[in-house]
């Protein structure tokens, strides 16, 4: 059903199944899946690719980026499947210097006023808490979950299945797993809580905590990850953890060090 006071393009392709409330506006570049339903006053502008059944709440914004280096160049948001977008949740597109997709995956759940930047990459499975901002180029892996109030700086990367308390500045890439509070996010361990609800076996949740130990021992990260035994880098999680920390050896690192 489309409400007779919405505003959609001609040339937008919005599936027969799509809801749209009173006011929305629906640009000429947006794509609309299947049972996707749409409140009132939502604006959808630019190039925008939207799965099926997401849900976008009352005042809503998908429009151009916040970025001053932005001079109208195109780019593209693309959204998942099974998403739920609620009041004043703002969404900008890629640029050019980022690569121009800001890119979001399925069932997450984007709580009132959360903010998705420019060039953002975002997983499956994410919770952003109200009023938490991605800056532009993040990139927040699967099955996130980030509280109240907490902001997280450009660049930075955030690992699956970690967890970042309320309030928080995260300023440092935070560790597959890892979980992470205070001021300015200081690594206070592993999301236990979190692997235990992934129904991870205990072996490898203790194989992991073993190696957590040996990695954060100091902050002489390089040499306690050549300290790891033979055992412990077989672990998957493991690896996952020592891969994220060797990917991109310029960005900081979230430790129990950190200041």
């Amino acid at each position: 059903m489309i409400h007779k006071t919405a505003l959609i393009d001609p040339k937008a392709k919005i599936d027969s199944s799509v809801e749209v409330g009173a006011y929305s506006i629906i640009g000429p570049n947006v794509e609309i899946g299947q049972n996707t339903k749409i409140q009132s006053h939502v604006s959808i502008v630019g190039h925008t690719i939207i799965g099926n059944d997401n849900r976008f709440f009352p005042f809503s914004s998908i429009n151009i980026p916040q970025d001053l280096k932005y001079n109208g160049e195109e780019s593209k948001t693309i959204i998942g499947d099974n998403n739920t977008i609620r009041e004043y949740v703002t969404i900008n597109p890629g640029t050019t210097g980022g690569g121009g997709i800001t890119k979001i995956g399925n069932n997450c759940l984007f709580m009132v006023s959360a903010h998705i930047a420019h060039d953002c990459i975002v997983g499956d499975n994410v919770i952003l808490a109200n009023n938490v901002p991605l800056g532009g180029h993040a990139h927040i892996e699967d099955n996130v979950i980030i509280g109240g109030n907490s902001a997280v700086q450009q660049f930075t990367r955030v690992g699956r299945s970690a967890m970042i308390g309320g309030m928080c500045g995260v300023v440092r890439d935070i560790i597959p797993y890892g979980i992470a509070h205070g001021n300015r996010s200081i690594l206070q361990g592993l999301n236990l809580i979190g692997l235990r609800r992934k129904n991870v076996p205990n072996k490898e949740i203790k194989i992991l905590s073993e190696a957590y130990k040996v990695i954060f021992k100091n902050e002489n990260l390089t040499e306690n990850i050549n300290n790891l035994s033979k055992e412990l880098k077989k672990s998957e999680l493991v690896k996952e953890v020592v891969n994220f920390l060797e990917k991109d050896k310029k960005r900081p690192i979230c430790t129990p060090f950190s200041k």
